[in-house]
């Protein structure tokens, strides 16, 4: 739970470094940079501990890969949705089901 709770927080991080600034494009391109880096420091402070905890208690990298890209397209579509005011369509919705597949036979024994 550790390792799952590690990456919602650093995907929150990750999601506002790289599509927070899309909400105001008015901002210099090179301080969008700057501001998206330090952001993004925060993730990888705990995008890497996610890893290494998740690897260490049994998940292999494949599997990691695979949660925290769900975990990605979670959190990425409550951001589009509530920051950017984006609607949320039905083919999104089948779309991750195909991921969710992808997930179960990541998973299977």
């Amino acid at each position: 739970m550790k390792t799952i709770a590690l990456l919602i927080v650093s995907n929150v991080f990750m999601t506002f470094a790289w599509y927070g600034q899309l909400k105001d494009t008015t901002v210099p391109i090179w301080k969008a940079i700057l501001i998206s880096w330090g952001i993004a420091f925060f993730e990888y402070c705990l995008m890497v501990p996610a890893n290494r905890l998740g690897y260490t208690s049994g998940m292999n990298g494949f599997q990691l890969k695979i949660v925290q890209e769900v975990i990605t397209l979670v959190i990425f579509s409550v951001f589009a949705v509530w920051y950017l005011k984006e609607p949320f369509q039905l083919k999104y919705l089948i779309s991750f089901g195909f991921i969710m597949g992808a997930v179960y036979f990541a998973f299977k024994k």
